[in-house]
Parts: structure tokens; sequence; C-alpha cells
């Protein structure tokens, strides 16, 4: 059983922090990757923490569920929380998301959707991310963006003659 639904047993619909790891992955040609989630919105594969494991290992074992890629390093972008990743479920369960957010251009693998959660995986120029991306996402690549936006750009870009 996943930790956070034993906790839930216990605690109800009480506020829980709920640790978790999510990753950006950048492909050769500066593009991110995304995936639609069964809600509709788009958003990077990650999700939360289990018993015994580090966030890095977090971030590498949603990947592998939710797309199929091995990651390999990982640079840690920043952690995200308080007040406004608080969110209160449709069932009622409120949470108090704390993320670490990761981004790499280094995987292998052949991209596969696991159906439960995803149900499109796409990678998208940092100029054309699409218009429906949760909000908290929004701040990771916002974040992401901001530091490293113009190198990726510029960098994947380059026309050689």
């Amino acid at each position: 059983m996943e930790y956070y639904k034993f906790l839930r047993q216990y605690v109800g619909n009480c506020p829980l922090i709920l640790p978790g790891a999510s990753v950006i992955i950048i492909n050769a040609m500066g593009h991110i990757l995304l995936q639609r989630r069964t809600s509709g919105y788009w958003g990077l594969p990650g999700g939360l923490m289990e018993l015994g494991e580090s966030l890095q290992d977090t971030a590498r074992r949603e990947v592998k569920e939710e797309t199929g890629l091995d990651i390999k390093a990982i640079t840690l972008l920043d952690v995200f929380s308080g007040t406004e990743y608080f969110r209160r479920m449709e069932n009622g369960d409120e949470v108090y998301a704390v993320t670490a957010v990761y981004f790499t251009s280094e995987f292998e693998g052949e991209l596969s959707s696991d159906n439960n959660e995803s149900v499109d995986l796409r990678y998208f120029p940092l100029n054309g991310l699409p218009v429906n991306i949760g909000t908290a996402y929004a701040h990771f690549l916002d974040s992401f963006i901001s530091r490293f936006g113009s190198t990726i750009l510029f960098q994947k870009s380059e026309v050689t003659y």
C-alpha cells in the first residue's frame, strides 16, 4: 500500500505533508517531456516518496513507471513547498506538497505511457509549452526556464555549417 494511503487510514482528510519528486527531462532538441495526466492537465513525470526512498530514488522510480525511461545523472533545480502548494482534493483530502524538482538530459529507453496516470507523453519546445499545465508544474517550469531557458534555446538552436 502506498504510504500516503496508509496514513489516510489514521488521519482521514486532515492535512498531510507529502514529499515527492518531479523531473524535467530535456531531449537532444532542447525540448521538455510532459505527460498529459488523466485530469487533462499537462505535467512533469514524478510522484510521491515511499518509505525508505531518497528523493532521487523517487524521481527515478516515478520516471520509469510513468514514461518507461531510465534517467541517469540528475541535478536538483529546487525544492518547492509552502502554502502555495496546498491542495484540497475532490474527496476532501488536504495536502501540503514538498516537491524536489530535478532536471536531466541523460536518459535512455523508449517512451511508454503507464495509462494509469498518463494519457499522453510528448516533447515540447520551451517556447511552445501547452497552456493547460498544472499550476505547480507551471511554477517548476517557470523556475527552470528563468534559470536555464535561454541557454538551452541557444545551445539547441545553433546552426552548424
